[in-house]
């Protein structure tokens, strides 16, 4: 796959350390775009590091309240991105957006230079991951186009039809996840899914049961 002016074919090109950003509730996958605001003084030099390098930061979420050191527990699971937009602000923020290459699994957590933490990665779990529409053929579009429907209407919520009719199975299905106003549990589950087929299946169960319940999804309690 492309991210930016790199290419990525398998697990053997990315690296097997990577700088991480435990975000609670942030949810990266395989050629989305993830844009993020960074005004922590560590994570802009997890950025600054990550642009002198090989752009590449691995978005993660913690796994649990904060230990004994003042840093949570991470997943067990991530996603690595590559840095395709980068912008500075007079204040002193830094404007970043993520392209998503690949899962990763966490093998350990090495020692972190400048308060950002770094962890050696292992991809091989994910190799479909990095081929474009892996699997796509095998997604129920016009079910989750019915569900995404039921939802924004119970929303009073409008969409670009015509753009979505245009948008291919595996863009439309990582693109709803990452938008979907669901909490960490639910979307480190839409990131584990097992394959694009796993991941809309899981997204519908998500949405019919918040349109069960009446609610807009942002306290759903089907996976905590």
């Amino acid at each position: 796959m492309k991210a930016g002016k790199a290419n990525y074919q398998g697990p053997r090109d990315l690296p097997d350390s990577i700088p991480v950003f435990p975000l609670t509730g942030a949810l990266l996958l395989p050629r989305g775009q993830l844009p993020l605001n960074i005004f922590e003084p560590r994570y802009l030099a997890m950025v600054d590091a990550a642009m002198a390098g090989d752009r590449l930061i691995g978005m993660i979420q913690p796994a649990g309240p904060s230990g004994e050191e003042g840093e949570p527990a991470l997943s067990a699971i991530g996603c690595v991105g590559r840095i395709t937009s980068y912008a500075e602000t007079e204040d002193g923020r830094t404007m970043i957006v993520l392209t998503g290459i690949a899962r990763f699994r966490v093998v350990e957590e090495i020692e972190g230079r400048s308060g950002f933490r770094i962890c050696r990665i292992a991809a091989d779990d994910f190799i479909d991951d990095f081929a474009e529409n892996a699997g796509a053929e095998a997604v129920d579009r016009a079910r989750l186009l019915d569900v995404f429907r039921a939802y924004l209407d119970a929303n009073r919520l409008e969409a670009d039809w015509d753009n979505i009719g245009r948008t291919s199975n595996e863009t439309l299905v990582n693109a709803l996840s990452m938008m979907s106003p669901y909490g960490p549990a639910e979307k480190q589950a839409l990131l584990e899914a097992a394959d694009l087929r796993t991941r809309a299946e899981t997204l519908i169960a998500l949405t019919e049961m918040t349109l069960a319940r009446g609610g807009d999804g942002a306290a759903s309690p089907l996976l905590q």
